[in-house]
């Protein structure tokens, strides 16, 4: 497709984000199986009720509830006190009840909102419900065979369905929308927003419309599971959608798929409207209704979200992006590199601006290093430096007396030698620190200038490469050891500069 800049300037797209997010229990949310299949062989996490046996009654799961009164917080807003199942029916291989338990007309949560921050400017992208249900099983088709399989360790998963408003206008926001949503999800605790394995999937309802005042005609996309297959998803249907119309043609409603490999949508079914779903009151699971007592708990038990972590790193000198990568990655490999930051912010924000950059810049390239090297999922052995090593390099470097490589090189080692080692000490073994003493390095520069008088002349001459090759030389003769910024200085001195 070549849809011009100049032609999409003249459509306004509108597009709403449905989020599926897996919640963090140990059983399923009505039956009381383990809710982990990642590493389980197929059908092996089923009971009575996921498998729809006649008789089997299910029974809700509290700490979904708790979840999701942690996911309503997340979301700027508060939980329904009352709330209460629905029946939604349809026939499919992975669904065997011939119907999903779900929240139709009395959702657990109603409202909220997400600020996004697409590199432009920030924007509020409000929530229309979420509400809780079970996910179905899950279908699959081996290649070149002329038969499907069935997988239901997923059925009965409890989920959140998280319906946004069509605030969206760009692919841009809805990127910046799934991956806040993400860390909303990440840092409330509610799921292992295990993008890889599903715990996250993303629908995106697009239109485009030449009117502002008037919606097109939509299609959905269904189960996105990256924010780069959300952005790109929606960059191809704003240009599909436009050259249709440009060519006088109408766009389907539908559902629709995304091929990664060929980067494109293709048509899969005609879109359901609620009427199609049948739905009824669930008559085996009574209302939800939930106290005071149950949601302050709750609330007082909140941990940090995103936001709250922005303000902190914000009053840091380090970048936009290295605080979003310390965001996306923090609790990696068991480590919680934010904590490690505000204890030492509470010493210094200065070292932990210093402790911030090494993570984001130097740590996380070690460690993924080191993964692919071994091939460890969390490789363990690379610890994070302690708070008196942070400080004491840092101390070294604004001291004079180690440069800011070899700072990196000290904390590198670090985990080598282990959390508690002293690290001057251990610079010191290396001959890393950095001779500051201006009466030593000057017999230095002294014995450097009589063996090299031409670079001498140039110098004086005022050649800027030459000065670069005395402090070389000043170097070589230290080991090293000399400070580079002494060096010049006293090479300048002894030439009357």
């Amino acid at each position: 497709m070549a849809v011009s800049e100049e032609l999409k300037k003249q459509y306004k797209p509108t597009i709403g984000i449905e989020c599926h997010v897996q919640l963090k229990t140990n059983t399923k949310l009505f039956s009381a199986v383990g809710n982990d299949a990642r590493e389980a062989a197929p059908n092996s996490l089923i009971s009575h009720i996921d498998v729809g046996m006649p008789g089997a009654l299910p029974v809700l799961n509290e700490k979904a509830l708790e979840l999701a009164v942690r996911a309503a917080f997340a979301l700027n807003t508060e939980p329904q006190k009352f709330s209460k199942f629905d029946r939604k029916h349809y026939f499919y291989p992975d669904l065997p009840k011939g119907y999903q338990i779900t929240q139709y007309e009395n959702p657990i949560i109603s409202g909220g909102f997400v600020e996004i921050d697409s590199g432009n400017q920030k924007k509020r992208i409000n929530i229309t419900r979420v509400h809780l249900e079970e996910d179905a099983g899950k279908n699959i088709h081996p290649a070149g065979a002329d038969y499907s399989l069935v997988d239901l360790n997923r059925a009965g998963t409890p989920l959140l369905e998280i319906v946004s408003e069509p605030d969206i206008n760009s692919a841009a926001e809805a990127k910046a929308f799934a991956r806040e949503l993400y860390l909303l999800m990440k840092y409330a605790d509610v799921s292992d927003v295990d993008l890889y394995h599903g715990n996250m999937r993303f629908d995106v309802n697009i239109s485009v419309s030449k009117q502002a005042d008037k919606l097109g005609t939509r299609s959905e996309i269904k189960n996105l599971n990256s924010f780069r297959s959300v952005e790109n998803a929606v960059n191809y249907e704003i240009e599909r959608q436009i050259e249709l119309l440009e060519k006088g043609q109408a766009v389907t409603q539908e559902t629709r798929g995304w091929d990664e490999a060929k980067q494109k949508t293709t048509g899969q079914r005609g879109k359901e409207e609620s009427h199609d779903y049948r739905y009824m009151p669930e008559p085996d699971i009574p209302p939800v209704e939930l106290d005071d007592e149950f949601i302050n708990k709750i609330k007082s038990e909140m941990p940090r979200l995103p936001n709250q972590w922005r303000e902190i790193l914000n009053k840091l000198s380090i970048s936009r992006e290295s605080v979003e990568t310390l965001l996306d990655r923090n609790g990696e490999y068991g480590l919680m590199y934010l904590q490690r930051i505000e204890e030492i912010m509470d010493k210094s924000p200065a070292i932990a601006g210093f402790t911030s950059k090494y993570i984001v810049n130097d740590y996380f390239k070690l460690t993924d290093e080191i993964k692919k090297r071994t091939d460890e999922a969390e490789p363990a052995a690379v610890s994070l430096p302690s708070i008196k090593q942070f400080t004491d390099v840092y101390e070294l470097i604004s001291q004079g007396k180690l440069n800011s490589t070899s700072g990196k090189v000290v904390l590198f080692n670090s985990w080598t030698v282990g959390p508690n080692a002293d690290l001057i000490k251990y610079a010191s073994d290396k001959n890393l620190i950095q001779v500051s003493d201006e009466a030593e390095i000057e017999k230095i520069v002294a014995e450097v200038l009589g063996e090299n008088q031409k670079a001498a002349e140039d110098v004086k001459n005022g050649e800027a490469k030459a000065i670069g090759f005395l402090v070389g030389q000043v170097m070589a003769k230290s080991k090293g050891q000399a400070n580079p910024q002494i060096a010049q200085q006293l090479i300048k001195k002894q030439l009357g500069l």
